[in-house]
């Protein structure tokens, strides 16, 4: 099964990609990877692992040791975000009471094939940008990106109404023409 990896920049960029790739198998997480271990497109970049997921969405946590699924204590942080909801009772006053420790299921530290995703984060960059080497990703997190987005949106609204006052305006003048022509 191959491995989701997404591979994030300190700009907030985040690249996808798919891979099977066996060099990753028995990593922990924090290690440091080679991107030709990954593709050879990733040459001469550098990698750290921080964080996977299986097929089943439970994360993978640095301090459980091992491949496998284990009910840890948790506090709030990676692996829990809110008390669950009860169903068929009424709406809890607060979702995140003070203090709350849940025993959650979680898989271990280490990169096993029943992993599914793997997220990496750029250590040292390689002769070739991500950007060029993922040339259709990585269009829509930062700033400038967004703003340019936005403008294009708001032209494209503006320009819409534009059109369609002047196909009403060219089919009133065929049926005029049609009629003189009658």
């Amino acid at each position: 099964m191959p491995f989701k990896i997404n591979i994030s920049e300190k700009n907030g960029l985040t690249f996808h990609l798919e891979s099977e790739s066996e060099a990753l198998i028995d990593r922990k997480l924090h290690d440091k990877i080679l991107g030709k271990d990954i593709s050879p497109d990733l040459e001469g970049y550098e990698f750290e692992l921080t964080g996977a997921s299986d097929k089943s969405g439970f994360t993978a946590i640095s301090n459980v040791e091992g491949v496998g699924l284990k009910k840890v204590l948790l506090g709030y942080g990676k692996g829990m975000k809110k008390r669950p909801r009860r169903e068929g009772k009424k709406k809890q006053s607060n979702p995140k009471p003070k203090g709350l420790r849940l025993r959650k299921t979680v898989r271990g530290n280490t990169i096993s094939s029943a992993i599914s995703q793997i997220n990496l984060k750029v250590l040292k960059e390689g002769n070739k940008k991500l950007g060029e080497i993922f040339p259709d990703q990585g269009q829509g997190k930062t700033k400038e990106n967004r703003k340019t987005k936005r403008a294009q949106a708001q032209k494209e609204k503006q320009e819409k109404p534009q059109e369609e006052a002047k196909q009403e305006v060219s089919e009133e003048k065929s049926q005029e023409n049609s009629e003189e022509k009658e």
